[in-house]
């Protein structure tokens, strides 16, 4: 294994933007900045020879494919830290009362139909920070390979924790030593019937995979990147490899 050669893949999130309020006293001022959390996860990928579509957060509620169609030109989909508020409410349907396709709909299907699926851990993922990422109640609850807990799933760990590996002879830990980074914080995921958990932190699920129809499906409950994916975890030997291995699992 080790490289996604050949495999289309579409990366959805991931990006934000911050607007400050600076206090100088009497006197106060803003600033606005736009920052991606992309650019490791694309160069892991791209160095093994995937191709990677990225829709950042405010490209991904209007962009994001709305058809079967579209969304078969990729093998495997990727949800990072985008909530499913940006997925469900289009533009059209918000701002206009406009009927439009249930992208999480769309993505369920696509997979039950052989596609490939991830779901990236982050303030919101999951069910997310103040349960705002909410995917535990759209149609993606039942294709994950894990059970999201209600309301704020966040487990913050400033002083580091790091992954147990069960299954070390899975292949997408193929060429990675058992040693892994400590992380900040991830998503407190718990196992479900039918999921096969492959690392976990105490009882909580780390990383599982699974099935839905005739496609295969992953939950990554920390960060490809910061803050809780530090800087030895992007920095790590065998970054690159890792989801380099997972992709190509989910695409086989």
């Amino acid at each position: 294994m080790g490289d996604a050669a050949d495999v289309r893949v579409l990366l959805a999130g991931e990006s934000w933007v911050s607007h400050t309020i600076h206090v100088k006293g009497f006197d106060s001022f803003t600033t606005s900045e736009y920052a991606e959390g992309a650019s490791w996860l694309i160069t892991a990928l791209e160095s093994g020879g995937a191709a990677v579509d990225f829709l950042p957060n405010h490209e991904a509620a209007r962009k994001f494919p709305a058809s079967i169609e579209a969304l078969r030109k990729y093998r495997v989909v990727i949800l990072s830290d985008i909530g499913s508020n940006t997925l469900l409410l289009h533009p059209d349907t918000f701002s206009k009362s406009m009927r439009v396709a249930d992208r999480c709909e769309l993505i369920a299907e696509y997979v039950r139909q052989g596609g490939g699926l991830i779901m990236i851990g982050g303030y919101m993922s999951f069910s997310g920070i103040d349960g705002k990422a909410r995917y535990g109640r759209t149609a993606l609850r039942e294709v994950l390979p894990v059970t999201m807990v209600e309301g704020d799933d966040r487990v913050e760990c400033p002083e580091g924790v790091t992954p147990e590996i069960v299954e070390p002879e899975h292949s997408i830990f193929a060429g990675i030593g058992p040693d892994w980074p400590r992380f900040l914080g991830y998503n407190q995921l718990l196992p479900r019937e039918g999921g096969r958990v492959l690392a976990r932190i105490g009882e909580d699920v780390f990383l599982a995979v699974g099935t839905y129809g005739q496609g295969k499906c992953a939950a990554f409950a920390s960060d490809c990147g910061p803050h809780w994916g530090p800087p030895e975890f992007v920095g790590w030997e065998h970054y690159a490899r890792f989801w380099q291995n997972l992709v190509k699992w989910l695409a086989a």
